[in-house]
C-alpha cells in the first residue's frame, strides 16, 4: 500500500509557491493544502508577544526584535536571516504536529510557506511512516520583484509591505543556501509548468535505467532533451570498463537544466577536466548508463524515443 504524501514547498514571499502548491495538489488529487501562515496565526494565539515577539511580527521583520543587534553590525543580510530564523522557529514544532497527524490518519497533503526552512525541518522522522518531498523555490531577483509587487497588490498589502523586498530577497537567499546544504532540492520557478514537471519528476519516482552511447561532446543534446524539454531527471552513471567486473558507478542527481549548462561550460573552460572524461568514456567506449525519471510514463516513453532518434542510445548492433 502506497504511504500517504506528505509534500512541503517553502519559499520566500511572492516566488509563487501557493500557485504551485494548489497545482501540484490538483495533479495529484491532493485534498489538504495548507498554508504555514494560518498555522503561525494559531500558535500567536497560543504564544504572545511578550514570549516571542519575533513571532509577533512578519518574517520579513521579525529582526527588529532581536536583542543583540550589536553582533551583526554591518552585516545587514545575517541581522535579517536571524529574525526570519527565529520567527520560523516557533511555527516548525506546529508544523510537525499537523505532518504527525496527516501521516497518522493517512492523509496526503500539501503544505506550504516561507516557514518551511531546511535545517529546523525534521522530516526524517517521518520518512519511514510517509512518501514525503521537500521543495524550496526561488527565482532570479527580476522575476521575484516582479511577482512580488504583483502579489502585494492582489492582496491589498501595497503601501509599506512593498518596502520590505530586499529583506525577502535576503530570506530567498537564506532559503536556498539552507536547502543546498541539507539536501533539499532547489527548483527555479522560472515557469510554473516546468516547475510542476520537476516535482513530480521527484515525487513519482518514475525511471528506467537506459544504455546510452554518445560522445562527451553530445551531453548537451542529452540533457536539453531530458531536462528541458520534458522535466525529467538524470540519476546516478554508470561506465562499463573493459576488464573490470563491475561498472564504474558514479552518484549523479541532476534536475536543473541551468546547472547541466553550466557543469558543460565549465567543461569546455577546463580542458584537462574535459580531456579526463573523456578519456573515461573513450575506455568504455563511450557506452554508460543512466537512471532517467519523468513525471508521467507518457514523458518517459517519448523521452526515450527522442533519446534514439538523436542516436544518444546503446544498441546491440553498436
Amino acid at each position: 500500500m502506497r504511504k500517504p504524501y506528505v509534500i512541503l514547498i517553502g519559499s520566500a514571499s511572492g516566488i509563487g509557491k501557493s500557485t504551485v502548491a494548489s497545482e501540484l495538489a490538483k495533479e495529484l488529487g491532493i485534498k489538504h493544502l495548507i498554508e504555514t501562515d494560518f498555522i503561525r496565526e494559531i500558535v500567536r494565539g497560543v504564544i504572545g508577544p511578550e514570549y516571542a515577539p519575533a513571532l509577533h511580527r512578519s518574517s520579513f521583520d521579525a529582526y527588529v526584535t532581536i536583542k543583540d543587534k550589536e553582533r551583526f553590525k554591518g552585516n545587514s543580510a545575517g541581522l535579517i536571516s536571524a529574525g526570519f530564523e527565529e520567527h520560523a522557529s516557533f511555527v516548525i514544532p506546529a508544523i510537525e504536529k499537523v505532518i504527525k497527524r496527516a501521516v497518522e490518519d493517512y492523509d496526503d497533503v500539501v503544505i506550504e510557506g516561507v516557514h518551511l526552512l531546511p535545517g529546523l525541518l525534521d522530516i526524517e522522522k517521518f520518512r519511514a511512516d510517509a512518501s514525503i518531498h521537500f521543495f524550496i523555490l526561488t527565482a532570479d531577483e527580476n522575476t521575484h520583484k516582479e511577482r512580488f509587487v504583483k502579489r502585494a497588490m492582489e492582496i491589498k498589502r501595497g503601501g509599506k509591505h512593498l518596502e520590505y523586498f530586499k529583506e525577502n530577497r535576503i530570506i530567498n537567499d537564506y532559503l536556498v543556501k539552507e536547502a543546498s546544504q541539507h539536501g533539499v532540492p532547489i527548483i527555479n520557478n522560472q515557469d510554473m509548468s516546468c516547475t510542476l514537471k520537476r516535482m513530480l519528476t521527484m515525487i513519482r519516482e518514475i525511471c528506467k535505467v537506459v544504455l546510452f552511447k554518445h560522445s562527451v561532446n553530445e551531453l548537451e543534446i542529452e540533457t536539453d532533451i531530458i531536462l528541458d524539454k520534458y522535466g525529467g531527471r538524470i540519476v546516478d552513471v554508470s561506465y562499463f570498463l573493459p576488464g573490470f567486473g563491475e561498472p564504474l558507478k558514479r552518484k549523479v542527481n541532476v534536475y536543473d537544466p541551468k546547472e547541466a549548462k553550466n557543469f558543460i561550460k565549465r567543461l569546455d573552460k577546463n580542458p584537462k577536466r574535459k580531456k579526463d572524461l573523456e578519456d573515461l568514456y573513450n575506455l568504455s567506449d563511450n557506452v554508460h548508463s543512466h537512471k532517467i525519471c519523468a513525471p508521467d510514463e507518457e514523458s518517459l516513453e517519448r523521452m526515450i524515443n527522442e533519446l534514439g532518434e538523436n542516436g544518444l542510445l546503446f544498441k546491440k548492433e553498436d
